[in-house]
């Protein structure tokens, strides 16, 4: 069995690490180059990051961030936000990423998955998928839908169908972000995880509400899950990563141990 995967996510405006809740109200907390460091070294299998306002303000990525973090860590790392052509992922994965993420502008232009796949390969092309509940209708049967720039633009996708489609394009991954979970560190969205976890084939993230280390085993087991992002619990100084990894060990999820 594959090891589970803890990822911190790190989202970046204007250069600053920065965390909000429901995708309002954020502020800064520090710098994401610096904490990208202290994650790696305390045993993160993975890092995200996201330029949270680059596909809204139609602007490029951060790529001075990206080279800095390719120097500080020695572990895989994705980035997302103002991602819209298969040059901007050139330019990423270049600059040291090992995965480009692509939310809005895959939804808008849904060739960006299979050109970017078959350009770098399905392994460097995570889909991030941004999700909230809303009454179930003929063109959202599931009850849940695709929203892009940030959580400001409805698309009227259904979620589950469209994870289909991202892992036909040829998505190696895919990034379920419960907006309505997002930051409340209330539990992920375990109904919302499970079903699109159930109806791929390829990797799924679970994102959204983590509050402590029983909601990450939560993903990884009952979610089905291949890894769980973290954000606010770790950014805040309330667990750390080998005190989440110790506890999911020792209710028997397969992790990578943390050394050093």
């Amino acid at each position: 069995m594959l090891s589970k995967r803890i990822i911190p996510c790190l989202d970046v405006r204007n250069g600053k690490l920065t965390k909000g809740v429901k995708f309002q109200g954020n502020v800064d907390i520090g710098d994401p180059v610096e904490t990208a460091r202290r994650y790696y070294e305390e045993g993160a299998d993975e890092i995200v990051f996201y330029d949270i306002t680059a596909s809204a303000e139609e602007r490029g990525i951060f790529l001075d961030v990206v080279e800095r973090v390719a120097e500080a860590i020695a572990i895989p790392f994705s980035v997302g936000g103002g991602i819209a052509s298969v040059a901007d992922m050139r330019a990423v994965l270049v600059a040291g990423a090992e995965k480009v993420s692509i939310n809005s502008a895959a939804v808008k232009t849904p060739e960006l998955i299979s050109n970017g796949a078959e350009a770098f390969g399905s392994q460097a092309i995570v889909v991030g998928m941004d999700v909230k509940q809303v009454p179930p209708t003929a063109a959202i049967p599931s009850g849940y839908e695709i929203v892009i720039h940030g959580g400001r633009t409805h698309m009227g996708i259904d979620a589950i169908a469209w994870a289909k489609r991202c892992e036909e394009l040829g998505a190696g991954e895919l990034c379920v972000n419960s907006i309505d979970a997002d930051g409340t560190k209330a539990g992920y969205e375990l109904t919302l995880t499970r079903t699109i976890a159930d109806g791929v084939r390829i990797p799924v993230i679970a994102s959204g509400g983590a509050g402590s280390p029983q909601h990450m085993y939560e993903a990884l087991t009952q979610g089905h899950a291949s890894a769980a992002l973290i954000a606010s619990i770790v950014h805040y100084g309330e667990y750390t990563i080998p005190v989440i990894k110790e506890y999911l060990a020792g209710k028997g999820c397969k992790v990578r141990p943390v050394t050093g």
